[in-house]
């Protein structure tokens, strides 16, 4: 059996904690893919891959309440996650690429608050062997911009 052995850190006296890494990981039914690639970050979120051909992307996620910040909106953190990995999915279709996409630089502008189920559509600006300038934009039930990001993205060989 694999278990993980906590100490109490410097202190002697501190109780010594055992517990199995199986309590830890929780197991899904079905393993969800990102076009092509297991991805268990985004699983994580849940995620949904909607479309991925031709330099376009486009996935969505509800935002839940762990997964805001303390104003009670989706964290920029989770916003800047998914812009990347649509400007990434979105690069990797132009070639159908079976790697990933390596992020070399991203910007991101947040524009409003996001909040309940957002959509994000990553767009290809210009394709090269293995760099690509992309673009994406995270949309609001109400088909409002949210954030907009650019990047340059290398296709992992």
């Amino acid at each position: 059996m694999h278990g993980v052995h906590v100490v109490g850190g410097s202190n002697p006296l501190a109780p010594t904690i055992q517990f199995s890494i199986s309590l830890l990981m929780t197991s899904s039914a079905k393993e969800t893919t990102y076009f092509g690639l297991t991805i268990p970050f985004l699983a994580h979120l849940g995620v949904v891959p909607e479309y991925a051909e031709g330099g376009k992307a486009r996935i969505s996620l509800v935002i839940q309440p762990e997964f805001e910040n303390s104003f009670h909106i989706a964290h920029g953190g989770v916003v800047m996650t998914l812009l990347d990995f649509a400007m990434g999915a979105a690069a990797r279709s132009v070639v159908n690429q079976p790697l990933g996409a390596m992020t070399i630089d991203m910007t991101v502008s947040f524009l409003r608050p996001s909040i309940g189920k957002i959509t994000v559509e990553g767009t290809v600006l210009k394709s090269g062997k293995t760099i690509h300038y992309c673009e994406a934009v995270v949309l609001n039930e109400a088909g409002e911009i949210t954030a907009k990001s650019s990047g340059t993205f290398m296709l992992r060989r």
